[in-house]
């Protein structure tokens, strides 16, 4: 589990629950996210101004069923890295705010989309858009976002930033349609996996801070590191997502737990339960996963299964060290708020789950 080779995903460093227990909470009083936030709070409300300017239209149903969700309490962590990685670098323009907001729209758009494809039924502890109007307007309103942030990154008149997340909207997709072949598969590889969740996941989380760096006129190194950054912090924060849907609760997870394994997707904690699994257990995963015939007690053999067999501890290490790996690509920076604030986001991508 070195990391996927050319995929543009950095070597874990570490290799243990070591990693994930040196990650430690900040000790501030206030949360990871709100100590980032708390350094971009003007910018992010210009964002929030801005996001909700842009998803009005004249056809009603597109701003109500855009607002559910964009205002559903979601954290806003893409956006906030967008205007992070430019902050750090020195930028006194408003493109990065532009940009921010097409990070948002490009995320919300995603998530529409996704809950249709998934038949997801709640969205950030929220009925989904796809339950409340349906899966065709969701799909259309998503199409709408989408739309609102390819002209927004048109107005920055920069075809670099245009370039990266255009390029980032294009690799989402691709992982999508990836992991819905991979549904229902017993024989899904890691390695696959991980390509699937440095797509769908982690490429906006590197775009984000990339195009923020490079609005910023950053140099080369920097917007690297930033990518590496924010690529290395996605896959922490989808690896630990996947273990909570096995570890976690509704209440916290924002969505009911278990979607993975009712959906039969080929999350990391099930491949690895699978892989350390006998064969009166490999009859069980055929059943429930590769047929999809489940019924109400078996999410919580499964549960058994996956800490029994050191699967959800493992996921989370592994998770714990993509976060390190996200920390040293932010050494080329100089001590400071700015590095410490990333720091600690990336440790609070391990350490919600614990």
């Amino acid at each position: 589990m070195a990391g996927v080779q050319g995929s543009g995903i950095l070597a874990p460093m570490g290799g243990s629950a070591d990693v994930r227990d040196s990650v430690v909470k900040t000790g501030t009083g206030i949360s990871p996210v709100e100590r980032l936030h708390a350094l971009i709070a003007a910018d992010m409300a210009a964002t929030d101004k801005l996001i909700h300017t842009r998803m009005t239209s004249g056809v009603a149903l597109i701003p109500d069923l855009a607002k559910h969700l964009i205002d559903s309490g979601g954290k806003r962590l893409r956006p906030m890295l967008t205007l992070a990685a430019a902050e750090a670098g020195g930028y006194t323009g408003n493109h990065h705010v532009r940009l921010a907001a097409a990070v948002e729209f490009i995320h919300t758009a995603t998530l529409l989309h996704d809950d249709v494809v998934d038949e997801s039924a709640l969205r950030r502890g929220k009925v989904s858009a796809n339950l409340m109007w349906g899966n065709k307007p969701s799909v259309l309103v998503g199409d709408f976002l989408f739309s609102r942030a390819f002209q927004l990154m048109v107005e920055t008149d920069n075809l670099a930033v245009l370039d990266i997340l255009a390029g980032a909207a294009a690799v989402i997709a691709e992982g999508e349609v990836m992991q819905l072949k991979s549904s229902n598969n017993l024989s899904v590889t890691e390695e696959h996996y991980l390509k699937v969740v440095s797509s769908k996941t982690a490429a906006l989380f590197a775009a984000a801070a990339e195009s923020g760096a490079v609005a910023a006129g950053a140099e080369e190194s920097k917007i690297a590191a930033l990518r590496a950054y924010g690529l290395n912090l996605g896959l922490a924060f989808q690896l630990t997502d996947d273990a909570l849907d096995y570890g976690g609760r509704t209440e916290d997870l924002g969505k009911n737990a278990g979607d993975d394994f009712r959906e039969g997707k080929a999350t990391l904690p099930l491949l690895i339960a699978i892989g350390r699994s006998g064969p009166r257990e490999a009859e069980f995963w055929q059943r429930v996963i590769g047929d999809l015939k489940q019924t109400e007690a078996d999410f919580r053999r499964a549960r058994e299964l996956i800490v029994g067999t050191g699967a959800l501890e493992a996921t989370l290490d592994l998770a714990a060290n993509y976060a390190e790996t996200a920390k040293a690509a932010l050494e080329i920076f100089p001590d400071g708020e700015w590095r410490r604030a990333l720091e600690a986001l990336a440790d609070f991508a391990v350490t919600r789950a614990v």
